[in-house]
């Protein structure tokens, strides 16, 4: 990509640049904001670094670029975290910076910025660039500062400090001391005071005077006054003043022959300066006026529109899908607008809206449609409508029309409150997978974390990581492991639940392989998190493999972790996976055996949370059935013929035997699926039996209410179960939270 550098003068924005050419990026710009006044060196600004902004203008011949410069002139006006346009603030002043780089150089695409710790300034970035149509590139965040610290000094990066402000740092010492110098000092102030060795934490500031992409010259600080802003004999609080400068001009014989690459790409000899000016600009957003009209809550009107709802009261689940469509000429754009809208509808109805989802399963009938269904999409749940946090989402391609179903299926989670906390990357960095458009890498509510799915993305390039299938999955667990960082847990020891959805294109022989690097990579994450925090309570995750036509990207895996992110620092007796169990009465004649157990995995939280996973292999319904078939008759060829409804009366007698057991009841119950593999059967076959079979339950006088539409989801998929063998015939997958 062609990429304009938000520069401060600071080592962080000079080596973001470094990295955004070591990942195949061209800087072709230059992009500056500084005070108004020149005379002054520091604004107060929770945005921009401004200390030697006098010498910035140099660099556009150091580096043969064109310098694009605006004075600003708005200030912090819009505080929270996350930015919404607010005319007069200081961040409208990059975006009519940035606005007019990409009117005279139409080719820029992305933004380059040095953003390592704070999501404020991350978050800003991110919101002009998605305004502009452009990618925010952010390669230093979330790296470690120690490491970053050194990789600079090693990469050749001359920086002097050029404000102070930390306990340990004292102006008269450290002012225009070069990063070599003072690095031994900052390890040391680290260990005895904590503070951020980059200077995230406003301790210092820095100001680059010559690093390997300075191909024409570098910069010679020749007189400066040190001004004292606070003389506290703690952590007094001084400046550098530059007087005067110039520039050395380096031959082409003495540059690091290690720098080709930046030789090849930054040629230029002499870069122009721009001066950007201008009041406010009209605001360049991409809002049309079709999304309102599109949104409009009128009553949808389709004869194949169907809707399920779980019945929690706080958290639950709405799904939509269109049967008997498939029959029809609707595309996917038409099937995902109605059934979105229909979902709008029914949010509506309970005085909600988009903000109040926390997660969204897209399932679509062809991966090759993602574009359209992505587009559709963001014309519905965008970040105007979710001023919390867009929710996170999963997309899959399920067999959809083969199950007699639409092109588009669509399941909901939705909250009664809005106090989840959403975490939303946009930029591209080596941290994470970036999730640029309206969607959230994870989503945490009432302790539990729902992680988008997540695929196996090399972060900094967004591509798929070579390998093959079990080297995707290890990196899709890197990437989760990284995201949950970020709400202080592991995904070793706070998962409750992992979803692996496999591509039909993994050859058989490297199914197990899969399973295999996810048994072997938590047990060493385990290891390594144990070491660390020896007191830290491992939960024990439940797995459900899940065989599907096609991924996102073509990839062979994606990892749905669920984590349960305690708010009590004291994990002690918080799990328990053996809760006595209560002897309930018999449904429809079924005796407990101990085979019951070897058909469930569960993962408890004690009093707080519980998934349960349970399958329904060949070998299983042939136990079901083994009463009412006839010694010498084929059992699958005789499940064609009914026995599918026992079937489906002993899935929910055995979910409502481990629920009741754990302390649960089925108005606690968040999502229900039953996920189906069998060709012969559709959605419109089985779906009768399962609520036949909880009216029937209900009416034994167990705690089910039932509504108009199901409490539970049917899903079709081409395979199954707790193995990477996905031979389950239904897997029912329930979870369940007190509230």
């Amino acid at each position: 990509m062609k990429v304009v550098a938000l520069i401060s003068g600071g080592k962080d924005s000079s080596y973001a640049m470094m990295k955004c050419i070591q990942y195949g990026h061209q800087i072709v710009a230059l992009a500056n904001l500084l005070p108004a006044d020149d005379s002054v060196d520091e604004l107060d600004s929770y945005m921009y670094q401004t200390v030697g902004h006098q010498i910035i203008v140099s660099y556009a011949e150091c580096m043969g670029l064109p310098l694009f410069r605006r004075r600003i002139q708005g200030s912090t006006r819009h505080q929270k975290l996350n930015y919404r346009v607010t005319t007069g603030d200081e961040v409208e002043d990059m975006f009519i910076l940035l606005n007019e780089v990409k009117r005279q150089i139409p080719s820029v695409t992305a933004v380059s910025s040095g953003a390592i710790a704070s999501d404020y300034q991350r978050l800003r970035v991110e919101s002009v660039c998605s305004r502009l149509g452009l990618v925010s590139l952010a390669y230093l965040w979330k790296q470690d500062q120690s490491v970053l610290l050194q990789e600079m000094i090693t990469n050749g990066i001359v920086a002097i400090t050029v404000k102070v402000a930390a306990m340990g740092l004292d102006p008269a010492k450290h002012l225009g001391k070069e990063l070599t110098f003072l690095k031994s000092h900052l390890h040391k102030l680290k260990e005895l005071y904590g503070i951020n060795v980059c200077g995230e934490g406003g301790e210092y500031e820095t100001l680059t005077l010559d690093c390997p992409l300075f191909v024409n010259a570098r910069i010679v600080l020749d007189e400066f006054r040190i001004v004292l802003h606070s003389s506290d004999s703690i952590a007094p609080v001084g400046v550098i003043h530059p007087l005067a400068f110039h520039l050395e001009n380096k031959e082409k014989d003495t540059l690091s022959s290690g720098n080709e690459k930046v030789n090849d790409l930054i040629h230029e000899k002499v870069g122009s300066v721009i001066e950007v000016e201008g009041d406010c600009l009209k605001r360049n957003e991409t809002t049309s006026q079709s999304t309102t009209e599109i949104t409009d809550l009128v009553e949808v009107k389709h004869g194949g529109l169907h809707i399920s709802r779980t019945k929690n009261d706080n958290t639950f689940s709405i799904s939509c899908w269109l049967q008997e469509s498939c029959k029809t000429c609707t595309a996917l754009h038409e099937d995902l607008e109605v059934v979105l809208k229909h979902i709008e509808s029914q949010l509506a109805r309970c005085s909600f809206g988009w903000e109040h989802v926390l997660y969204i399963h897209l399932y679509i009938a062809d991966m090759n449609e993602f574009a359209v269904a992505n587009e559709m999409y963001v014309r519905f749940i965008t970040q105007d409508k979710c001023p919390f946090g867009v929710p996170s989402r999963s997309t899959i391609e399920l067999p959809l029309l083969q199950a007699g179903l639409g092109r588009a299926y669509i399941e909901v989670l939705v909250a009664n409150d809005q106090s989840k906390n959403v975490l939303h990357v946009q930029s591209i960095s080596s941290w994470a997978p970036s999730c640029i458009g309206p969607y959230s890498q994870a989503t945490l509510h009432k302790e539990m974390l729902h992680m988008a799915g997540q695929l196996g993305l090399d972060p900094p390039t967004m591509t798929i990581c070579s390998g093959g299938p079990a080297a995707e999955l290890e990196q899709a667990l890197e990437n989760s492991e990284a995201v949950a960082k970020c709400f202080d847990c592991s995904i070793c020891t706070s998962a409750i639940l992992f979803t692996i959805y496999c591509s039909k294109h993994i050859p058989l022989s490297e199914r197990h392989k899969v399973q295999d690097k996810q048994e072997s990579f938590l047990k060493q994450m385990r290891v390594l998190e144990l070491d660390k925090a020896s007191k830290c309570k491992v939960l024990d995750p439940i797995f459900l493999y899940v065989l599907v036509p096609d991924l996102p990207k073509r990839a062979f895996v994606e990892v749905k972790p669920l984590l349960f992110v305690s708010s009590n620092t004291d994990m002690a007796n918080v799990t328990d996976h053996n809760l006595s169990s209560k002897m309930l009465p018999n449904c429809w004649g079924f005796q407990k055996a101990h085979w019951h157990d070897s058909c469930i995995q569960k993962c408890v939280v004690r009093g707080k949370i519980f998934a349960v996973i349970l399958s329904i292999t060949n070998d299983v319904i042939a136990k079901i059935c083994s009463e009412s078939l006839g010694a010498n008759e084929d059992h699958q060829n005789s499940i064609k013929k009914g026995h599918m409804e026992r079937v489906a009366r002993f899935c929910i007698y055995l979910l409502d035997e481990v629920v009741m057991e754990n302390g649960f009841s089925w108005e606690d119950a968040m999502t229900l699926r039953f996920y189906f593999t069998s060709h012969d059967m559709t959605l419109e076959t089985l779906s009768p039996m399962f609520t036949s079979a909880f009216k029937e339950l209900t009416e034994m006088g167990r705690r089910v209410q039932i509504g108009s539409e199901p409490m539970f989801n049917i899903i079709p998929v081409l395979g199954a179960g707790r193995s990477a063998s996905m031979d389950d015939v239904i897997t029912c997958e329930l979870l369940a939270q007190k509230h």
